[in-house]
């Protein structure tokens, strides 16, 4: 059976999605979430949906090796980054090559890099008059949203569209897609 590990930073509707996803398979499960927010939603959800979580701060990701050595003793075949919003560390890719994987709210190139993510990116693809955008699902380096692209979905934007409207579209195209991708990273 196939172990996924997922960081997240918010409320985790991402992270429920690819649990329930993976609750009845026999090819793989998330078997933990951790996050950097030792207030955010997802914590909560993980307790109901009985799976193990845990918060950790900037030292035990950076500075440490708490975190890397909680990964290594999971060893996980993929670790999804699902609204993480933190770099992540080299020493933690290097643990781990090709096997950290994120999704961003918009088609990258566009819209990524630090400080673009959740609402930022939904302001401005309103703000550029875009009339497409959509999901990227792409493996993690050492910059932001540079690794190479797993997988594109897109969606329309309509001139009457405000960032809201956005970001609903993109929940669908997350909650559609990341779970299918990543089941057939894990095959």
């Amino acid at each position: 059976m196939k172990r996924v590990v997922i960081f997240a930073s918010g409320s985790g509707s991402n992270a429920e999605n690819l649990i329930r996803f993976f609750q009845n398979r026999d090819n793989a499960s998330v078997i933990q979430v951790l996050t950097n927010n030792p207030h955010a939603k997802v914590l909560e959800r993980c307790k109901k949906l009985k799976v193990s979580a845990l918060s950790f701060n900037k030292t035990a990701l950076t500075d440490t090796d708490d975190v890397l050595n909680i990964l290594k003793s999971n060893q996980p075949d993929l670790i999804v980054l699902a609204g993480f919003l933190w770099k992540f560390p080299e020493k933690i890719l290097k643990a781990f090559p090709n096997r950290v994987i994120n999704v961003h709210p918009a088609l990258l190139p566009k819209f990524g890099g630090k400080g673009m993510y959740g609402m930022h990116v939904h302001e401005s693809v309103v703000a550029n008059k875009e009339t497409e955008t959509g999901i990227t699902i792409h493996y993690v380096n050492e910059h932001y949203d540079e690794g190479a692209i797993i997988f594109q979905a897109k969606c329309e934007v309509l001139a009457s569209d405000t960032a809201l409207d956005v970001a609903e579209k993109i929940h669908k195209l997350e909650m559609e897609h990341f779970p299918l991708i990543v089941d057939k990273l894990l095959n």
